[in-house]
């Protein structure tokens, strides 16, 4: 059986937060006043796919550039400190998360595979190299029809070829935004797209025809991502990091289930 056809039931959210209920013109950054890091009610089901995809196909879902791996240590390092604050009981040795799974803590050789197996979150890490940002590292078990391989080593521009809306102007603009990023300030911004498809890890590559739709008239699956950027003290490294949330169309829509603001458009 196919790591992509193991799942047979979808794994979704009933909930958005409510900072997530409004649209917001590209690149939509805001500052992050709350968690950067968060667990929500797919957090069982979601690592459940995330474990099986880091063991069934790592090459697709794991890249650290050999350079980078400071970065990746630093970052892991300033995750288990906020641990938890979210439900997590960290020792020297153990984390035992909200699922209640135990996973050993005692060796960082590698901090993208460990973090894979405590969060939710994909990370994505992204470190000055000449005049724009490149991605150095990553654990990305959910790519929204994007390739972790065709991105690896490749800067800002590159990676977010070939983006809708994404004009000269724009990428400028987050470039300023990833030099601009502070310690201690994280920032974060959200993409919308409905979907055909509820499967978490869709990869594509850019020159594939698109295998799943963003129907936004008639498409029965919301799909976003809450993507959080902040800089790591010491390396410097940008770290994206990105929650992924999936809802049947009905639990968007309804008004009972968005709790505040207004539904997504």
């Amino acid at each position: 059986m196919s790591c992509q056809n193991a799942i047979m039931d979808p794994i979704l959210q009933r909930h958005l937060p409510p900072d997530m209920q409004v649209s917001r013109a590209l690149p939509g950054i805001q500052p992050e006043n709350g968690r950067w890091l968060r667990v929500d009610e797919a957090y069982p089901a979601q690592m459940a796919r995330r474990l099986a995809l880091l063991r069934d196909v790592p090459a697709q879902v794991l890249y650290l550039d050999p350079a980078a791996r400071p970065a990746a240590q630093e970052l892991l390092s300033e995750v288990l400190k906020v641990l938890p604050d979210l439900g997590f009981d960290v020792s020297s040795s153990q984390v035992v998360c909200p699922d209640g799974r135990k996973v050993d803590a005692s060796s960082t050789t590698c901090p993208l595979m460990l973090l894979g197996q405590l969060l939710q979150n994909d990370f994505v890490l992204m470190e000055k190299r000449g005049a724009e940002h490149v991605l150095t590292g990553a654990v990305l078990c959910f790519p929204a029809s994007w390739r972790l391989d065709e991105k690896a080593g490749r800067p800002l521009t590159d990676i977010h070829v070939p983006v809708q809306d994404y004009t000269d102007e724009v990428a400028r603009r987050v470039q300023r935004l990833f030099d601009g990023i502070q310690v201690g300030r994280p920032l974060w911004r959200f993409n919308q797209l409905w979907y055909e498809d509820p499967e978490l890890f869709q990869p594509r590559s850019a020159h594939a025809p698109r295998r799943v739709g963003a129907a936004h008239v008639d498409g029965p699956y919301y799909r976003t991502e809450r993507q959080t950027l902040l800089r790591l003290p010491v390396s410097k490294a940008v770290v994206f990091a990105v929650h992924t949330y999936v809802l049947r169309r009905e639990d968007v829509l309804n008004p009972v289930s968005r709790q505040a603001g207004k539904a997504p458009a």
